[in-house]
């Protein structure tokens, strides 16, 4: 599964001079927690997130002076003061892996999506929940994820599909995962509201649900 089918396309970006009270508006506004920042050709240099401007208004802890000291030296400030230089990114073509891994390997929310060192597009963590609980079939009418215990029985993936059909059982997805831990286990993602019925079913068919 490509990026380019899921991220944001076109996102709102800023540039280096704009003042940190115009983007702090901007993420806002617009309900946003990054914004990629590009200079004039709309290659990417930096990025900055609502923790960034956060960090750099005045704490409650200053006293009032000092608040309004701190204010205007933020008035002043601009995004390039701020934001983070060291940037990684994907392109259109990388994948949902892709983006999990990094995602989980450098504590980021947000990635932008390249092309020729050009922003085309962001995408963020949410997006990548969304995206696979559309792919897992999360939230849809009915929908309830069975696991079954993996013996190495031959054939037993087969055998399942093979009884969910007999039975007019409606499933959209199905995955064999190795835990040696737990004991390997085939998962089920059934749309059915009668799922006591199904596993009476297949442990009337020597199938046995994992508790």
């Amino acid at each position: 599964m490509y990026i380019s089918r899921h991220m944001i396309k076109e996102p709102l970006t800023v540039t280096p001079e704009m003042s940190l009270p115009d983007a702090r508006r901007l993420l806002n506004e617009n309900h946003f927690r990054h914004l990629p920042v590009v200079d004039r050709d709309g290659q990417l240099v930096g990025m900055i997130t609502d923790r960034d401007l956060r960090s750099a208004y005045p704490s409650s802890m200053l006293t009032e002076s000092e608040r309004l000291q701190a204010y205007k030296r933020v008035e002043q400030a601009t995004v390039a003061d701020i934001m983070s230089t060291e940037c990684i990114g994907l392109t259109p073509e990388s994948t949902l892996d892709d983006a999990l891994l990094l995602f989980d390997r450098d504590r980021v929310g947000a990635l932008p999506v390249l092309e020729n060192g050009r922003v085309v597009g962001i995408f963020s963590s949410r997006d990548l929940l969304a995206t696979y609980k559309e792919l897992f079939g999360v939230g849809e009418k009915g929908s309830v994820l069975l696991g079954v215990e993996d013996d190495g029985q031959s054939g037993l993936m087969t055998r399942i599909v093979t009884l969910l059909d007999q039975h007019d059982i409606p499933f959209t997805r199905l995955l064999r995962i190795p835990d040696a831990e737990h004991g390997n286990r085939i998962y089920l993602r059934l749309n059915t509201y009668k799922i006591a019925s199904v596993v009476n079913l297949l442990r009337e068919a020597g199938i046995h649900p994992a508790l």
